[in-house]
């Protein structure tokens, strides 16, 4: 009778009556993840479109970057509250909602007149593109059998892993080809496909349908206001904070002060609210399960260290060794390539290995990655290059898979939307925080190192006077008077203590890098055993 009851209040929701459970799960986590990837790709490509948006739009470069930042901010904020606005318009009916902004929102984008609307367009643009990756999450989660949900989980790796690998490249030929605007224009096609087949294939599961109904019923499906507030606020704040901190020069500026305080205010209150109510927007006591709290870690570890290095490798690559965009772009490919290539291996291995050597490992060869760039030189080519990109995806391939299981083991059914709301919120800062780190540690450390080269650069050292006088007498070869040679030697010279200054904090930052990854090794060992997934049900 119950379940009489329960089935004749399914109509309700329209998800639940186009239900049909005859599709392949396979189709369907293809569908979802191709607007994840579309979102995540259009992130990487804008960066590279600053130059040429300020140009179009007669701005400066610095204003150009809150293009930026209104996208993170709007992005940060929706992340949290993603779980609980699935509940409130329904699973499928909120992707389908959020695909629907971005692709409209990126037409807006394209057509923007003005860095005002541009930025207005932007910040409706992370509003739909937040609640893109929690969601598939969940889908794959409730889609697939637990024994079958590695295999899911290498899907969604792939696409979080090569969409920032493939965006620089393709955005900078998309922008010397045609125009910026185009950037955000070749999300349309993708965005209407996206609508059309989650339309057809995807649907909400029976459970999470009956629970929301029996919620809706009893009414306790109540708007956490004061959660909402204090969540978006804290979040947008922060992500200010760490989006414009080394700009700003950190606490030395009082916007930074006071965005800061107002963030850390702000998520102190929730985190207070938020444990203690019935039923909270952010539901932070499942980080009382320690396999979610650690799992959440590693994605917080993750973030930090692939975003902070995607970030620093062409940077570096661009200014010190002369790469083109398009270049600095395809040596990140072959990592990309190695975790593609593995992750239906790493699939194979889990059951066989099992989740604490598999992320114990992958943290131990990522932090050997990051220390093999930091003992480059200005003169290793190429191949090299590409070579320490393809270890360190070798690194990053048996991470996702594993850390994605080991977040899920023990957890509720009735939580996977929650919890995938959480495992993206903590992924996605530590994205920031690590571009946040890179960015501050690389300048702080190029003023140090700039100033001990400098310490050494005087007349009274022997070789900075035989390379001063070989370079005065190369240009005086060349037609220059010896006033005028005298002149570029001193200028070429402080070229190259500058160049090696930055190329010395570079290492600084991978070497760090190396040990911050380091420490996802002994976290391992806190994580509690997980049983082996057996037969074919979606048992946790």
């Amino acid at each position: 009778m119950e379940t009489a009851v329960s089935a004749s209040a399914i109509p309700a929701f329209p998800a639940a009556r186009e239900a049909r459970p005859a599709i392949n799960p396979w189709i369907v986590a293809v569908v979802v993840t191709l607007a994840t990837f579309m979102e995540l790709l259009d992130t990487a490509i804008a960066n590279v479109s600053l130059p040429h948006i300020a140009g179009g739009l007669a701005v400066s470069y610095d204003e150009s970057t809150w293009v930026l930042t209104s996208y993170l901010v709007s992005n940060a904020v929706v992340l949290p509250l993603s779980a609980w606005l699935s509940r409130v318009f329904g699973r499928k009916r909120y992707y389908m909602i959020c695909v629907m902004l971005f692709t409209a929102s990126s037409l807006l984008c394209g057509l923007a007149p003005s860095l005002g609307l541009l930025i207005f367009f932007r910040v409706l643009q992370g509003v739909g593109g937040g609640g893109l990756a929690p969601v598939e999450q969940a889908i794959l989660v409730d889609t697939f059998p637990a024994n079958k949900r590695p295999a899911a989980f290498a899907l969604y790796s792939m696409a979080i892993v090569t969409a920032p690998v493939i965006g620089p490249p393709l955005g900078g030929w998309i922008t010397d080809s045609w125009s910026w605007r185009w950037v955000f224009f070749i999300n349309i096609p993708i965005g209407i496909l996206s609508l059309i087949l989650t339309n057809r294939v995807v649907s909400d599961p029976p459970e999470f349908t009956r629970q929301v109904e029996a919620a809706r019923r009893g009414g306790k499906l109540k708007i956490d206001g004061l959660g909402i507030v204090l969540v978006a606020l804290g979040f947008a704040c922060l992500e200010v904070v760490l989006d414009r901190g080394q700009t700003e020069d950190w606490f030395e500026s009082d916007f930074i002060v006071i965005f800061f305080a107002v963030a850390v205010v702000a998520l102190i209150i929730a985190v207070i609210w938020e444990w203690r109510h019935p039923d909270p927007v952010v539901e932070i006591r499942l980080l009382g399960e320690r396999n979610f709290a650690i799992a959440n870690f590693f994605y917080f570890l993750f973030g930090f260290a692939l975003f902070g290095s995607t970030v620093l490798i062409p940077q570096m690559l661009q200014s010190l060794y002369h790469y083109t965009a398009t270049d600095a772009g395809l040596v990140l490919g072959p990592g990309a390539m190695v975790i593609v290539v593995l992750a239906p291996v790493m699939v194979r291995l889990l059951p066989k290995v099992g989740v604490k050597p598999m992320i114990a490992v992958g943290y131990f060869i990522f932090a050997m990655s990051m220390w093999h760039y930091a003992s480059f030189d200005l003169g290793t080519d190429y191949k090299h290059e590409a070579l320490a990109r393809a270890i360190q995806g070798l690194g990053i391939a048996p991470l996702f898979i594993p850390v994605s299981q080991l977040a899920y083991s023990f957890l509720p059914k009735e939580k996977n939307n929650k919890a995938s709301s959480l495992t993206n919120l903590f992924r996605n800062q530590g994205a920031s925080f690590g571009i946040a780190f890179v960015t501050t540690v690389l300048a702080r450390r190029t003023q140090y190192h700039r100033s001990v080269l400098v310490a050494h650069a005087t007349p009274f050292a022997a070789r900075y006077q035989e390379r001063l006088v070989s370079l005065g007498a190369y240009f005086a070869r060349h037609g220059f008077s010896a006033a005028d040679a005298s002149i570029h030697a001193h200028a070429q010279l402080s070229r190259i203590l500058e160049q090696q200054a930055s190329f010395l904090a570079s290492l600084d930052c991978f070497w760090l890098l190396g040990c911050i990854c380091l420490l996802g090794v002994p976290l391992v060992f806190f994580t509690k055993r997980i049983a082996p997934a057996k037969g074919t049900a979606a048992g946790h």
